[in-house]
């Protein structure tokens, strides 16, 4: 694990950061996207967690269980409320729900929402990619959890 601010570290070849960290990757990897024309998704997924359980801590024990199934391209970073950020790169929208189920398999009982979204498919700005994945994951919970939601 290396030791700078901003980065947890590597487990499976993905990359653990911090959100600040996560959100410019999220920006540096749209301006990329444009010049090169290849797409990027991002998924934001809500683990309900027993509530024996510390928020943070069980949120770090998901991410455990899902680092080992991402690429090397991809990162992961913990949101607010029991969530995960996690950018793929080179990844379509319909290529999410086979990911999210290789991914969701591992956490076994536990119910979990998801909401993606992808450049360019569906928005053409980093603060919208991140807006549109959170947005869709919230109404994923709302409309009673274990189900990915994309846009159209």
């Amino acid at each position: 694990m290396e030791n700078r601010p901003g980065y947890a570290g590597s487990f499976g070849g993905a990359h653990v950061v911090d959100g600040p960290t996560f959100r410019l990757l999220v920006d540096l990897e749209v301006q990329k996207a444009q010049r090169l024309h290849y797409c990027i998704s991002l998924l934001c997924v809500h683990v309900d967690f027993p509530q024996a359980k510390a928020a943070d801590s069980a949120t770090m024990m998901v991410a455990d269980l899902l680092f080992p199934h991402l690429r090397g391209t991809d990162a992961i970073a913990p949101y607010a409320n029991s969530s995960l950020g996690i950018l793929l790169v080179d990844a379509e929208t319909g290529h999410l729900p086979s990911i999210l189920g290789r991914l969701t398999e591992h956490l076994e009982t536990v119910p979990w929402s998801a909401g993606g979204s992808c450049y360019p498919r569906n928005v053409t700005r980093a603060d919208d990619l991140l807006r549109q994945a959170v947005d869709f994951m919230v109404r994923a919970k709302e409309y009673g959890g274990n189900r990915l939601l994309l846009p159209p």
